[in-house]
């Protein structure tokens, strides 16, 4: 049998079980891979909205990505809510000495609204984005890291994520230094049943980097898992409700 791919998603938990290192195991199982965890923060959030946050110490974070690495080892990596600048710096320091794909999610805001990250944090980001593979950011992340002339300075490949626009049709726009950009449209799947779906998108494009697919590839095939698990929502939850992750095979 063939082993599956090792991804070490390094993110906050969501208790509702919606997004975060949640949505990344169930992702990350899902498409075959084996998931492991580095948690950066915990937090008590539903559908609704995110009412308590508690952060974990940047060692304490640094010391399970070793923990990970050290034995299991790793194939990709997929990072996702921060907590800290501080988590951000302990996080880059590990992730330059570990020659695997990483995806980064810049989560700044909850899909409930709920803000996860602070502007120091933000500036951290600047160590994440040069050293991984792709940055995922949504419209107003975009908009946040000083938009897409600034991310082309950069030198940076990203995928400019659609979700957030408004209209019947979403795009997402891969964007790689010196080639065309890869445009996907589709469809938008209306439905308020939404949360985690940039967390779905990351890991799953981690795990197709870590089964040896090409970016392009990977992306487009986490495209697809995401829009599956969106018109499987299970219909949970009075706000933004769950995906049905375990719905797509």
């Amino acid at each position: 049998m063939t082993k599956p791919p090792r991804i070490l998603s390094i993110a906050g938990s969501d208790s509702s079980g919606g997004a975060g290192i949640q949505a990344d195991i169930k992702t990350i199982t899902m498409l075959g891979g084996y998931a492991m965890t580095a948690l950066t923060a915990i937090t008590a959030q539903n559908s609704t909205g995110v009412t308590g946050v508690e952060v974990l110490s940047p060692d304490f974070v640094a010391e399970q990505i070793d923990a990970c690495v050290s034995d299991i080892g790793v194939d990709a990596v997929k990072i996702g809510m921060l907590g800290s600048a501080a988590i951000a710096q302990a996080v880059a320091d590990r992730l330059e000495a570990i020659a695997v794909p990483v995806v980064f999610d810049p989560v700044m805001v909850a899909t409930s609204g709920s803000v996860l990250a602070d502007a120091e944090t933000i500036t951290a980001f600047e160590r994440l984005m040069q050293l991984a593979a792709l940055t995922t950011p949504n419209v107003p992340e975009l908009a946040a890291l000083g938009g897409d002339e600034a991310l082309r300075e950069r030198g940076i490949a990203y995928l400019a994520k659609g979700g957030d626009a408004t209209g019947d049709v979403v795009e997402d726009r891969l964007e790689r230094p010196g080639r065309e950009p890869v445009v996907w449209r589709a469809p938008r799947i209306r439905t308020r049943h939404s949360h985690g779906t940039g967390c779905t998108l990351s890991s799953a494009i981690a795990t197709g980097l870590g089964r040896g697919l090409d970016l392009v590839e990977a992306v487009a095939a986490a495209r697809e898992f995401v829009r599956a698990a969106l018109d499987a929502a299970p219909g949970f939850g009075a706000g933004h409700g769950p995906m049905g992750h375990q719905a797509v095979h």
